[in-house]
């Protein structure tokens, strides 16, 4: 199988990586010159085999996203794929679906988690779309997703927008267990009983009922840096979060625990010097590379 990738960012760049070695074909392409394969996207359409030709989209959501799309809508043709793996609102999918549908390209969204990790332990993917371009696109998701059971690493979650929407709601639950484990470490920096704060974290990691993968890499960010004094506690979010309460407020879904963790994310951008905060940044560099503010 041969596809196009376009955005060879952190993500980007790991998965065309994975596919590779999973013996996939990829021709990608990046705005930046020094990691792209071809020079533009008529290039990259060019590049691909005729027939269903099928390009994945790894770039940041909203106008760049749109761009990309636009411009695929000239290149390629009826019956070709596109799958947006960004960060998109849901919402933005049909109107893709729309836009590309009108040239006769076919579309799918997919919610992909795993960050910076992604390209040696997978990433968790969460599709949506027609049942039979998911069946097309398979061996791609395949290559991505984790080793082991199809269905402990991917969902085909529904129609348009139903993979962005699950990912959106998989962020907001992040939000509010990261909160948790930045307000645990904090307490316990706060009581003069505990000696080793590292060390509790650590023997949290198996046979305890909050172990998780966000444990793991809270316990390597405080390895390196016990009292997190080298972060500022700013903590930035990049939407999902908010649109995760946007639905729940049109829903009437109560949702406390996250309304509570965006909220404080608010709260570190005044100035707020929170051990919590400074965990919550300190888990977000882990798992997706994301900015820190230094102090």
């Amino acid at each position: 199988m041969h596809i196009g990738l376009v955005g060879l960012g952190r993500m980007g760049n790991n998965m065309r990586a994975r596919l590779r070695n999973a013996g996939i074909e990829v021709t990608g392409f990046d705005a930046n010159p020094a990691v792209s394969d071809v020079a533009s996207l008529a290039d990259l359409a060019a590049a691909l085999p005729e027939g269903q030709k099928l390009v994945w989209v790894m770039v940041p959501h909203g106008k760049i996203t749109d761009d990309v799309i636009t411009e695929l809508a000239e290149v390629l043709g009826e019956g070709d794929l596109v799958i947006d793996g960004g960060n998109s609102k849901w919402l933005d999918d049909t109107k893709h679906a729309e836009q590309l549908g009108a040239e006769g390209i076919r579309y799918m969204d997919a919610g992909v988690s795993g960050g910076v990790w992604g390209k040696d332990n997978g990433y968790g993917l969460m599709v949506g779309g027609d049942v039979k371009d998911v069946e097309f696109a398979m061996p791609v998701f395949d290559a991505l997703r984790p080793e082991g059971p199809r269905e402990e690493g991917f969902s085909h979650a529904g129609g348009v927008g139903a993979g962005h929407y699950a990912k959106m709601v998989h962020n907001g639950i992040e939000y509010a267990i990261m909160q948790a484990y930045g307000e645990g470490y904090e307490l316990l920096e706060a009581k003069d009983i505990v000696h080793d704060v590292p060390a509790v974290f650590a023997g949290w990691q198996r046979g305890t009922v909050v172990r998780s993968w966000l444990l793991d890499l809270l316990v390597l960010a405080i390895n390196e840096d016990p009292k997190l004094d080298e972060l500022e506690g700013y903590v930035d979010d990049s939407g999902e979060g908010r649109w995760t309460l946007e639905e729940a407020i049109e829903l009437a879904v109560p949702m406390p625990a996250l309304s509570a963790a965006m909220f404080a994310r608010f709260v570190s951008r005044q100035g707020s010097q929170s051990p919590t905060m400074k965990a919550v940044a300190a888990l977000r560099n882990q798992f997706g590379g994301h900015a820190v503010k230094k102090a």
